[in-house]
């Protein structure tokens, strides 16, 4: 990219509207939905979606709360016209859904998108016609009139026909898109949909859908929005329009786009789930009505089931959902790094002790809304910290590690996570703690534990494997631990003192093991833990001390 690029491109021209009002609006709504995952989003496919598979995701659109579904284009192939009819036939439509079909403003391709619809309760027939300067120049060499010609020809021949579909109690919503909106010179926009109402009448108890599509995203979303705004204030009879988005994301820009236009004062939006589509891809809806979500508006959609959504779609589509894909990616509530899991573990805590408004540091909603669960929020690879370890550990295990044990064994494992070169998971951390602190049994190990009290004074005997031998311990104080401490130092253990000692269960019920946990400190001021783990309190104690003393040698 060597070139100068203002030799061979040139920037869109900005919209004259000196009193856009979008800018200090608001969303308080979700709009009218209608996906197209069956439609645009299948076209874009390398191997089209089967009968099966349209199927299938047609109940999961329904599931999610969908009420419009451009389920195909009838007249471009057999498979989709059978797929309307396989649709009907069987009473798969809920009757408060309505199925949307494409068809472009050709008389043959009308008629037999009529006749798909046969039997239908609810249906939007979908005409559209290109409008740009480039399609008109380049694609079919007409001018202006001509177009204009075109569509309102192709609204005639749909009005023709509708009647059919009434007669046999079909409910019909029109619906117009000069295709390429978003590139068209707005006045001719204007005229051309002015055309197509003048032809299908609409009224405000029977409105028509006037779908204005960011076709191919040439421009700034605030563009868009601006378009959008120019059309609902100087188009005749609003109040009778439906005014539909319909963005695709070439810019990256989808999302933002949409929700500008939102603003600008559109009612309904058209997209894909994940953003299927060609080139880069439609709108996501599920983007859209998350972000509603996340600033506590109804979508009217429900994505409870997140990871169920997915499987779906990747096992019609054959496509894969990005790791980063915001809300639905596999690693969207995922932290690696540490000082993010430590804010994260701290703000689920507090919330989990008194819910209230959302406010966790890095995650705009509760994963559990979409149907994940907080073990996957946060994940150890070599970046992590100590409060991911942690966080782990007690979500997946419930061991509950002490502070300053925290910052002991963080390192430690992040040392292990670094050699190996990869993300481990919360079994492989418990193997590691295991191995650091209850496996160790050099140069003490310990065999036999006994310990007596009166008056408040105990005596213990111990049997203790040191160096190959066994060897036999006595000790005194005024607890079975401070007793056990009197034995090791009798019998040449380092000189240290009991600084931190607390315990916990691992399990209920009779069989339930003890976990305890003992920090030392040495002569020399030097601190280290010790862990055990047994049926008997008393027993994971002397076994923690055990592992300490083993540490600090």
């Amino acid at each position: 990219m060597s070139f100068d690029p203002s030799q061979k491109y040139r920037p869109f021209p900005p919209i004259d509207l000196p009193n856009r009002q979008w800018p200090s609006r608001s969303l308080e709504q979700a709009p009218i939905w209608c996906s197209v995952d069956l439609r645009d989003g299948n076209q874009a496919l390398a191997v089209p979606m089967n009968v099966s598979q349209k199927l299938e995701m047609f109940e999961a659109l329904v599931k999610c709360g969908f009420k419009q579904i451009e389920v195909g284009f009838p007249s471009a192939s057999n498979t989709e016209f059978e797929f309307n009819r396989r649709l009907i036939e069987d009473g798969r439509i809920p009757d408060d859904v309505t199925i949307q079909c494409l068809v472009q403003a050709r008389e043959d391709l009308i008629e037999k998108t009529v006749q798909s619809l046969m039997g239908a309760k609810n249906v939007i027939i979908h005409m559209y016609n290109s409008t740009s300067p480039a399609q008109r120049k380049y694609v079919f060499g007409l001018e202006k009139a001509d177009i204009v010609n075109m569509a309102v020809r192709g609204a005639k021949w749909v009005k023709e026909r509708i009647a059919r579909l009434e007669d046999n109690g079909t409910r019909v919503t029109l619906q117009y898109s000069p295709e390429s909106f978003s590139l068209t010179e707005l006045e001719f926009a204007k005229e051309i949909s002015e055309a197509v109402m003048d032809v299908w009448q609409p009224t405000p108890e029977r409105k028509m859908i006037l779908n204005l599509p960011d076709t191919v995203q040439v421009a700034m979303p605030n563009i868009y929005a601006d378009q959008i705004e120019w059309m609902c204030g100087n188009i005749k009879n609003r109040e009778s329009l439906i005014i539909s988005l319909h963005a695709h994301n070439d810019r990256g820009t989808g999302t933002a786009a949409t929700e500008l236009a939102m603003l600008a004062g559109a009612d309904r939006v058209e997209g894909t789930l994940f953003g299927n589509g060609e080139r880069t891809g439609n709108l996501d809806i599920v983007q859209v009505a998350m972000n509603l979500y996340m600033h506590g508006i109804d979508p009217k959609l429900d994505f409870s089931d997140m990871n169920g959504l997915i499987k779906m779609y990747e096992r019609c589509t054959g496509m894969t959902v990005p790791a980063r894909q915001p809300y639905a990616g596999e690693l969207v509530f995922t932290a690696f790094s540490g000082s993010h899991q430590d804010a994260i573990k701290k703000g689920l805590t507090a919330y989990e002790k008194q819910p209230g408004p959302w406010d966790v540091p890095y995650l705009t909603i509760d994963p559990k809304d979409i149907g994940r669960e907080y073990h996957e929020v946060i994940r150890v690879n070599s970046q992590s910290g100590k409060g991911g370890v942690a966080y782990l550990l007690e979500a997946e295990f419930g061991i509950e590690l002490p502070k300053d044990l925290q910052r002991e064994f963080g390192p430690i494992a992040n040392d292990a996570v670094d050699k190996l070169g990869r993300e481990v998971t919360a079994a492989e951390l418990k193997a590691m703690f295991w191995k650091e602190y209850i496996e160790r049994d050099q140069p003490y190990a310990l065999v036999h534990f006994h310990a007596d009290g009166i008056g408040g004074l105990f005596s213990c005997r111990a049997s203790m494997e040191h160096q190959g031998q066994e060897i036999r311990i006595t000790g005194d104080g005024n607890g079975p631990i401070a007793a056990f401490v009197d034995a090791l130092k009798n019998n040449g253990a380092p000189a240290f003192e009991i600084t931190t000692y607390r315990e916990q269960s691992l399990s209920e019920g009779t069989g339930a093991s003890a976990l305890a946990y003992i920090q030392i400190k040495l002569a020399n001021g030097r601190t280290v833990w010790g862990a055990g783990v047994d049926t008997n309190i008393e027993l994971a104690s002397i076994k923690a001390v055990v592992s300490a003393v083993n540490r600090a040698a």
